[in-house]
C-alpha cells in the first residue's frame, strides 16, 4: 500500500467515526505533535483515547482533503476541518511520518 494510500484510508476511517481502522495506520509509538511545538500525544494507547472522546464529543466532525503532497516518507495534507456542531470550521496542514508503513509522527499546523 502506497503511502498516499495509507493517508487516504486513515482520514476515511477518521471521517467515518471508525476507531479501530483509523488506529491501524499508526505505530504502537505514534507520536502527535504541534508544529516546531510540544507532543500532545505519545504512543498508540493515548492516540486512541484522544479520538475516542473526540468521535463522542463531534459526531458529526468532517474533514475534507483540499490537497495532498508526497514527498519521501512523509504525507503533508491540507484538510478542511468542520466539526459539525455549529462553531467556524477550520483549516489544518498534517504532516504524516511513515515508517513501516504505518504512521509514526503527526506535525499539525492550524
Amino acid at each position: 500500500m502506497s503511502l498516499e494510500a495509507i493517508a487516504q484510508a486513515q482520514l476515511d476511517a477518521y471521517n467515518a467515526q471508525d476507531l479501530d481502522a483509523h488506529c491501524a495506520h499508526f505505530a504502537d509509538d505514534v507520536v502527535v505533535a504541534t508544529l516546531n511545538g510540544e507532543v500532545a500525544r505519545s504512543g498508540i494507547e493515548a492516540y486512541r483515547a484522544f479520538y475516542a472522546k473526540t468521535f463522542a464529543d463531534f459526531p458529526g466532525n468532517q474533514a475534507k482533503l483540499l490537497n495532498r503532497i508526497v514527498v519521501g516518507a512523509n504525507v503533508i495534507d491540507h484538510e478542511h476541518v468542520d466539526r459539525g456542531n455549529g462553531e467556524p470550521p477550520f483549516q489544518v496542514a498534517a504532516i504524516y511520518t511513515f515508517k513501516g508503513g504505518k504512521i509514526a509522527r503527526v506535525d499539525f499546523a492550524r
